[in-house]
């Protein structure tokens, strides 16, 4: 095999093999061996006609392109990869075959290049980082949302009103047809919690134990296609109206939500964790907006087919957290209007921003000379072990050591630019300094 040519252009080469005559026949003898168990010749036993003869029945060429495609892993891998020491994404394909008099095949193959970066500034970049704050109606909503957990239920006799809950029996009828997904019996429904469809709720509200009462209702534009912007009229009954109690918010109620003993003691732990909340929230949103930064600065032809791999895996992860929810992705594109081209062209924007960074973090752990230890690899394993509880040797099974080398370079990049990136103080914070400094003098 022999390398005739290379053209490199942004992202893509286009590269003419030479394969010698010798290992192409073995490429097609392979193909040959693969195909006669399923060909039939009169005079032959299934699977025992001799290749001469298929050869001269259906062409001297039968096995060729067959023949091409087993050795063609031995040509790309061994050789143009190799020896020119080329970084590929995505698959090659093969564009054309030229069969000179000596023999063998000329291959030339088309495939796209992992981007060659030029670095921009990574280090030393300026990042606004907003302060942490918890506001005390932050606090009284966490205590509320609390005391609403352990609400007491109690039957009134009264008409319903905001906060109740109803309990109702339902059918909806399009053009007087009872229609799938509209009916419900004994359904415990919280007016103002906007769980039904628009108007549903408010026209409960004011509705009695015993009363019947016929729903005007207009479904959104957005719902299910079938009944999208569709009148409809719901027939509804109240069989009870509950009302929720909630607790005074005191020592004693203190007691029964939590581990502490004073309402003080409550409202300080919220605090705490709310701080820490928004204190781990904002430090991510700044390692992301470094990381994008510094991805901005560099130059790098992406190639189309990094940010297609890229929405496919969105898609993946995206129909694995739909089926946790009892959906399939089908479900949720049939839902949606059946458009699954529309979903992943909305993901193109966010796959695209983390292969820049995948590619910038590659870039920067070779210019650092980035090192993994043997002892990272094997620190990474047992942890990896621990956190998805499963055997280490498992997990070794799983992911290789490259994969684990490069995943750990990626991070030690990242917080090397993190580590170098200035924090300062959002716009608007430095806008209200330079005001009160003003007003001041």
């Amino acid at each position: 095999m022999n390398v005739k040519s290379i053209e490199k252009e942004g992202s893509k080469a286009k590269v003419v093999v030479e394969v010698e005559a010798e290992l192409l026949e073995s490429g097609k003898q392979k193909a040959y061996l693969k195909a006669r168990k399923n060909i039939m010749v009169p005079g032959f036993r299934k699977g025992k006609c001799p290749r001469q003869m298929i050869e001269a029945m259906y062409g001297a060429d039968v096995f060729t392109e067959d023949g091409i495609n087993e050795i063609f892993p031995e040509v790309y891998a061994g050789t143009v990869l190799k020896e020119e020491n080329l970084k590929p994404v995505g698959m090659p394909t093969v564009v054309d075959m030229q069969f000179p008099e000596a023999g063998g095949v000329e291959l030339t193959v088309e495939t796209e290049l992992y981007p060659e970066v030029t670095l921009g500034d990574y280090k030393g970049l300026e990042i606004p980082k907003a302060e942490a704050t918890v506001s005390d109606d932050e606090i009284a909503a966490e205590l509320n949302r609390m005391a609403e957990n352990v609400a007491r239920v109690t039957t009134v006799e009264r008409a319903a009103k905001d906060g109740d809950i109803a309990v109702i029996d339902f059918e909806g009828f399009d053009n007087g047809v009872s229609f799938d997904g509209g009916k419900g019996e004994d359904y415990e429904l919280e007016l103002g919690s906007h769980s039904f469809v628009p108007g549903f709720e408010e026209q409960v509200v004011g509705m009695s134990a015993g009363e019947e009462k016929d729903l005007d209702i207009t479904f959104p534009e957005n719902y299910h296609k079938e009944l999208a912007g569709k009148p409809v009229v719901f027939h509804v009954k109240v069989k009870e109206v509950k009302e929720k109690v909630i607790p005074e918010q005191d020592d004693e109620f203190v007691k029964d939500v939590s581990e502490f003993e004073t309402l003080d003691e409550l409202k300080a732990d919220i605090k705490s964790r709310f701080l820490k909340e928004k204190e781990d929230s904002i430090q991510s949103a700044l390692e992301n907006a470094v990381l994008e930064k510094a991805a901005a600065n560099m130059t790098a032809d992406i190639p189309d087919c990094m940010i297609a791999e890229e929405v496919d895996r969105q898609m993946e992860r995206f129909g694995y957290q739909l089926q946790m929810n009892g959906m399939s992705l089908k479900q949720y594109s049939e839902m949606m209007g059946g458009n699954l081209d529309a979903l992943r062209d909305s993901m193109k924007g966010m796959a695209e921003a983390k292969v820049k960074q995948m590619v910038l973090l590659d870039a920067v752990a070779e210019a650092e000379k980035v090192e993994v230890t043997a002892d990272d690899i094997a620190e990474e394993y047992k942890k990896l072990a621990d956190s998805y509880k499963m055997d280490e040797e498992k997990v070794k099974q799983m992911l290789s050591e490259d994969d684990i080398k490069g995943n750990l370079e990626s991070r030690k990049a990242a917080k090397l630019i993190v580590d170098a990136a200035v924090a300062v103080a959002p716009v608007e914070e430095k806008a209200e300094e330079a005001a009160e400094s003003k007003d001041a003098e």
